[in-house]
Formats: C-alpha cells, structure tokens, sequence
C-alpha cells in the first residue's frame, strides 16, 4: 500500500513538475527555430538572437528596465534593510503592517492606487508626470517589504547578546552596527537586493500602470510583440529574461539559503 501511494505522489510531483517547467522549456527551444512561425519546428539557428541585438527599440527599454531596476533595489536595499532591522528589535504592531502591505495586497490594486496617487500629486504641484520617475518610486515601493522580511529573517539567528557585549566594551551604537550586526545580515541584505532587482526588471502590472506614454520598459515591449504574434524573436528576449532571472535567484539562494523560505 505505501508503495503504491509513493508512485502515486512521484507521478502527481512529475505532472506538476511538467505543467511548471515545460511551457519554459519550449520557449527556450523555439527561439531557435529557422522560422517565423512558431507551429512547426523547421531549424536550428541564431538569427533571432542577433535580430534581438540589432533591435534598437528592444535595446533601449531593456536599458530603461536594467537602470530602474539597479537603482530601485539600491534604494529598496537601504530602506528595507531599515526596516528589517527596526522589524527585529522594535516589536511595533504597525510597522510590519505598513512594510508588509506592499506584498500582501493584489499587484492590480497596487498598480491602480499608485497611478492615482501620481495622477493628485501631479496636479497639485505639476512635477510628477507619469514616466520613468513614477516607474522607479513604484518599484522601490513594493520592494521594500521583500527585502524586509529577507533581512528579519537573517536577524532572527543572530545572537543580541553580541552587540550588547560591544556596546559594554565601549563601542557606539554605529560602531557595533558596523562591526556586529552588518557583517552578520550582510547575505541577507545581498540576497535581498539581488531579488529586488528580479522583482524590478521582471515586473509589469505595476509598470504598465505607472508608466505613462513615453515610458519604454521590457515588459512592455515584449507585451506589444505577442499582441501582433509570439515570433522567436519574443520566444529569444523571454529566455534571456528567464536566464537572467534564474541566475539571480540562484545567487540569492547561495548567498543566503534562508532567503527564498523567508519570501515564502
């Protein structure tokens, strides 16, 4: 009887396994593909790919997405590493409610009621113009709340008895943050950048929605490509999206392991 509940669960995680990764595998197949279509498979060759790096339009907004996400997880980086460590040590009943709530409420609401509030803003003062800015506030906004939890998660096995310690052997509260507590949440803060940069580049709910006319993001563009057909030139951007993304996860979860049970 167990053994045949174990065959059972191997062949369900098999099909589950199958219906994540396999739609995945066959983009990455079909940006290869000698043909324009997607229906039969007729070549191999890399004509998409240089197609894909000859496209200036395709090159500018993937410099627009590169730019906003560094700059968006460097600034999500300070402040939700701020707020992690307020997270740990001041057991404030409101605070993990403002950090958190980015996360927990729909993209779609997010994205509604940011473009809203830019929208006010920009005719009360006539300065914020929905564009690249918007764009940026938008994703240090909901970026915060996962470097947060990444950054309380490596706090929680850290030993407070160790600054305590410093403090009494005359350090100053910035000396012991620099010395103690820094170099111990340092994989969590890298760990917390590294996915707030896949979150920033990945994102296009809220980008669609803060972007404004002007704005020339990735997401964006590869949303204007499958309108018209998915060619192997949208199948050759997906899988250098996917591969970036991939491996920043993977240096996130080397960096710190904790980092991806904590986000869950």
């Amino acid at each position: 009887m167990a053994k045949k509940q174990s065959r059972w669960l191997w062949a369900s995680a098999m099909l589950t396994y199958a219906f994540l990764y396999l739609p995945l595998i066959i983009v990455v197949l079909y940006s290869f593909n000698d043909s324009r279509l997607n229906a039969e498979w007729v070549g191999f060759t890399l004509k998409w790919y240089d197609k894909l790096f000859h496209n200036e339009k395709m090159l500018s907004a993937a410099a627009n997405s590169l730019i906003i996400g560094i700059i968006a997880s460097a600034c999500a980086t300070v402040l939700g590493t701020l707020a992690g460590i307020a997270m740990h040590r001041y057991k404030l009943r409101l605070l993990p409610f403002l950090v958190l709530t980015p996360i927990a409420i729909p993209e779609l609401l997010m994205g509604v009621s940011l473009v809203i509030f830019f929208v006010i803003v920009n005719q009360l003062i006539g300065i914020l113009e929905l564009g690249l800015i918007t764009i940026l506030l938008s994703h240090i906004a909901f970026c915060i709340g996962f470097v947060a939890i990444v950054v309380r998660a490596r706090m929680q096995g850290m030993d407070d008895s160790l600054v305590e310690a410093a403090r009494d052997l005359g350090a100053t509260p910035f000396q012991a943050f620099r010395l103690i507590t820094l170099p111990i949440i340092k994989p969590g803060i890298i760990a917390g950048a590294l996915m707030a940069f896949t979150l920033s580049i990945d994102d296009f709910v809220i980008t669609f929605f803060t972007a404004g006319a002007g704005a020339s993001m990735l997401p964006l563009e590869i949303y204007s490509m499958i309108k018209i057909a998915v060619t192997p030139e949208v199948n050759a951007v997906s899988s250098l999206l996917m591969l970036l993304t991939l491996v920043l996860i993977v240096i996130a979860s080397r960096v710190s392991p904790s980092a991806l049970r904590a986000n869950g």
